[in-house]
């Protein structure tokens, strides 16, 4: 008989680890809900590129990818960007964490599909197209958190928005730009506005 795993269980409590927790936030974001719209965007994100621009990249497995691209943070919960990125000695021994984390969930997960866990959880079985359109992704994501924020009046988003717009515009990537060009403006629309058809008038 198989061996019990508290490996889903762990997995489960995404949903209770929030997002920009040094900041007001008008509606508390957690990371289970933000690693789906990464998989949705990820996955729009790899479409795109195969559609237009010559890709040959799986968005299947780049969505499910992104969907476990934060699964570390039930360990370590989400250490603030200021933080994170405060000088290069906390980026990189955070970087270390998050492998040591990613390590004990990859043991934690059921021995017969351990494997399969540690391919989408372990950056380093990624390939470098996959990480960047997860990346992207999760910048994109973000970027969007800083709009609906704005829209309702939380200018503690601002520098966010910023720093963020100033990051997707230095990827100079393809798929990227059509992404934000086609379908971020209708994200700071109302709902009445992005729902009422147009007939012609």
């Amino acid at each position: 008989m198989a061996e019990n795993s508290h490996f889903f269980a762990h997995l489960a409590r995404m949903k209770l680890i929030h997002r920009w927790p040094l900041m007001h936030n008008v509606r508390i974001e957690n990371v289970q809900e933000h690693s789906l719209q990464v998989a949705m965007v990820a996955h729009a994100l790899a479409l795109i590129r195969n559609r237009f621009f010559d890709g040959q990249l799986n968005p299947d497995r780049i969505a499910t990818l992104a969907m476990f691209h934060d699964v570390s943070e039930v360990l370590t919960g989400d250490l603030p960007t200021p933080v994170k990125y405060y000088n290069p000695a906390i980026k990189e021994e955070y970087k270390k964490i998050e492998k040591i984390a990613e390590q004990k969930l990859i043991d934690m997960a059921p021995e017969p599909f351990r494997e399969d866990y540690a391919e989408l959880i372990s950056g380093d079985k990624h390939g470098e197209d996959e990480a960047f359109i997860v990346k992207a992704a999760d910048v994109i994501c973000a970027y969007l958190k800083t709009l609906e924020e704005l829209s309702a009046g939380n200018r503690e988003f601002t520098l966010a928005k910023k720093r963020l717009d100033k990051m997707l515009k230095d990827y100079h990537s393809d798929e990227v730009d059509y992404f934000l060009k086609q379908y971020v403006p209708s994200f700071s629309l109302s709902l009445d506005e992005i729902t009422q058809e147009d007939h012609g008038e």
